[in-house]
Formats: structure tokens, sequence, C-alpha cells
């Protein structure tokens, strides 16, 4: 590394991500050497050390993993209830990777898991609707009115209003099994869509954010996100971003 941007060497120690990072710079905590930096376009130099709130940051390796969340498990890194959390079950050494968006403790599927601030911030930021497609099952037979209000959009809360594209895979009077995709980021949003009109979910699974698709994987399993598949995720969200400007 000759010189790179001060916003960019810290989210490639995995800290955060690159507008984070300037907000660390405007707020006075971060260091060059000896001297606080709050310049945003400041180049640091191979030898260059920075530390923020006085501790030295290096750039990291970015590592990129998918994750088959089990239920009964709240993805966090802690609870204060107690709770299990993922990291209680992910091997030890990649407890400093963080997942992209979250599944609430009843849900399964797929986590992104990585320390690469920026991909998190592309993948979780409102205004990059990025598709994450689940396979939901709830306790009953659902109406074609209701799926198209869901389609339309329906308050899940004051102000907020959902949407959910629906197809239905099966049904009968007793269930009805559905793929379902989000571009939205709300708490519980798939739950919160069927509760609005009385129905309870049974199942919920991610099988796909973005690109990264859950297939291959065995419940509570781990493994490493290949490059090419990293590229064509990288790839496509610069297209996504690109559209939505």
């Amino acid at each position: 590394m000759s010189s790179t941007r001060l916003n960019k060497y810290i989210a490639a120690s995995g800290i955060c991500s690159r507008r984070k990072a300037d907000e660390l710079i405007e707020s006075g905590v971060v260091y060059v050497n000896a001297q606080k930096i709050t310049e945003l376009g400041y180049l640091v130099q191979e030898k260059d050390k920075v530390f923020i709130n006085n501790k030295l940051i290096r750039p990291v390796k970015h590592l990129y993993y998918k994750f088959f969340k089990p239920a009964g498990y709240i993805t966090t890194s802690s609870d204060e209830k107690g709770r299990k959390t993922i990291y209680d079950i992910l091997p030890e050494n990649l407890s400093g990777l963080k997942p992209v968006g979250r599944l609430d403790k009843d849900s399964t599927g797929l986590l992104i898991m990585t320390n690469d601030g920026d991909l998190i911030n592309e993948l979780t930021h409102p205004s990059v609707k990025v598709p994450k497609v689940y396979l939901v099952s709830i306790n009953s037979l659902i109406h074609e009115h209701e799926l198209e209000q869901m389609a339309n959009g329906i308050e899940i809360e004051k102000g907020k209003i959902a949407y959910a594209d629906i197809q239905v895979l099966e049904a009968d009077k007793n269930k009805t099994m559905m793929r379902i995709t989000l571009y939205q980021g709300m708490n519980r949003q798939i739950r919160k869509m069927f509760e609005y009109f009385g129905y309870e979910v049974k199942s919920l699974k991610r099988i796909q954010h973005a690109t990264i698709q859950l297939e291959g994987l065995n419940r509570g399993e781990v493994k490493p996100i290949k490059p090419r598949e990293i590229k064509e995720l990288k790839n496509f969200l610069t297209r996504t971003i690109k559209n939505n400007d």
C-alpha cells in the first residue's frame, strides 16, 4: 500500500463502513500518528499508524461466510436476558464477524457473516432496496385480496408502511406456504404483516439475500462464500445502487 484514503483504511479494519468512518473523522476521534485528522480526503501512507479513541487499528483481510441459523438463537453477540445467541454455536474463529441484518429468535435460514463494513452498509441501507427471499408458512388459507393489500402496502406500525411480493406455493384450509420477497428491513416485518390480518406465522426461513443463497447448507452449518460469489454480489450491489440513484 502506498497511500489510501483514511475512511477506506478505517473501513478495511472491519470497524465500520466508509460512511461511518467519515463521521468518526469529523468527530475528532481519529489520529494518524500523533495528529488529529478531521479532513475527509486525508491519505494514509504505508508507515502511518491510525488510532481511533486512542486504540491502534489496522486493516484486516475481509472474510465472508454464510450461516444457516437454526431456531432458538437471537442474532446478536450478547443478550442481557441470557438468551442463546448465534455466537454460542458459531466457530470461535468467526466471533469477530458481524451478521448482515437479523433474523428473530424463531426464524431460521441464511445469515451473511462478514467483517466488511462497507458491504454490510450497502446490503442493509434502506435506500439500496436489496431483495431478501423467505419461505413462510401460516396457519390458514390466505385470501387473494389480502395478498394484493400486502403488495400495495399495509401500515404495520404508525407511519411504517410494509410491502411484500408474495407467491403462493401450496394452500389448503389449514395452511398456506409462500415465497416472499422483501425490499425493506423492518423489525419482524413478515410476522407483523400477517398479524395485521390475524394469521399466525408457523415457520419462516430466509433462503436468499441479494445474490447469496442458502442452498448447500445444513441447519447450523457455516461455510465460506466463494470469491466468485462475492464478486457477483458486489457487481449486483453496484448495479442496484446505480439504478436507485
